[in-house]
């Protein structure tokens, strides 16, 4: 399922759990690791010259340079390379988000591993990922694994995932990738919906109501594609999404989140990240996957 991972990562200690993550579901599953740093972006005049991504700072790049960030990269990943019979690494200058996206079409990468930012702290304290997240998360044809924190990297491969459905067109995509990757890893998968009641003032009957009927949905949307999985349990929570759905991900150990890019019936060019994404992203204790396009699912 995984032949190649692209591994976007500056460098920066928040970048530690998606390296941790991408490196063993390719020692686990056989896949080559490409680790891609975007040094900088050039500046308007002089294209060898680059505002560093981590710093700000105006860095002239040229094969010194060149050499001095691949052998940087190589030390900090020294144990995780060793670990997987393949692995490279790519260096460029650019836009992160454009040359994101670029490597991954040019190396035909089955999933893109990254944090939510750079290492900003403020990114998170804002309440939202980062913008170059934001853009890959959008275009990207492939799925995008976040982990967004060292404590939300799993230990020891993948033994639950946890789907969660707002029965949205995008969702289809999410289902069938995550319903692939329970297939081929031998997992257990939960198909959760959270009822939204945030705000609402209902009765207790007519919210007993609803999730009955969202279990009936799930049922009758999903079931019939599983085919002979059986490895499966359906819960209906209600409450504010984002947060039952990282208290069932926590109630059930699950090792990945896999969710739609966003919910409504957009463009999928123009949609950004959707609300519930950006706050499960950042505070789930597992790694999650965003799918955006039915591509490559």
């Amino acid at each position: 399922m995984f032949k190649k991972i692209l591994l976007a990562t500056s460098g920066a200690p928040s970048t530690f759990g998606a390296a941790r993550v991408a490196f063993d579901m390719a020692k686990r599953y056989g896949a080559e690791v490409v680790v891609l740093n975007v040094m900088g972006v050039p500046t308007k005049a002089f294209s060898h010259i680059v505002n560093d991504v981590r710093t700000g700072e105006e860095i002239e790049v040229d094969e010194e340079y060149r050499s001095w960030v691949e052998e940087e990269l190589k030390t900090t990943f020294e144990k995780q390379i060793e670990t997987v019979e393949y692995s490279k690494i790519v260096l460029t200058t650019g836009v992160p988000s454009r040359e994101i996206l670029r490597c991954a079409r040019e190396e035909d990468a089955d999933l893109i591993v990254m944090g939510a930012s750079s290492g900003d702290s403020s990114v998170y304290r804002k309440g939202y990922p980062g913008s170059t997240l934001q853009k890959v998360a959008k275009a990207a044809r492939c799925p995008v694994m976040t982990v967004h924190r060292e404590t939300a990297s799993y230990w020891g491969g993948f033994s639950n995932i946890v789907f969660a459905t707002d029965f949205s067109k995008q969702a289809e995509s999410a289902f069938r990738f995550a319903l692939s990757s329970a297939r081929e890893m031998g997992c257990d998968l939960t198909l959760l919906h959270a009822l939204d009641i945030s705000g609402k003032v209902l009765d207790q009957n007519e919210i007993e109501d609803q999730l009955i009927a969202a279990r009936d949905r799930i049922r009758a949307t999903y079931v019939p594609l599983m085919g002979d999985f059986k490895d499966f349990d359906i819960e209906v929570w209600e409450g504010v999404p984002y947060v039952e759905i990282v208290k069932m991900a926590r109630e059930k150990s699950a090792d990945l989140i896999v969710m739609a890019h966003h919910n409504h019936e957009l463009d999928p060019e123009k949609a950004r990240i959707g609300s519930t994404m950006e706050q499960v992203i950042l505070r789930a204790g597992c790694p999650v996957v965003s799918v955006s396009k039915p591509d490559k699912v």
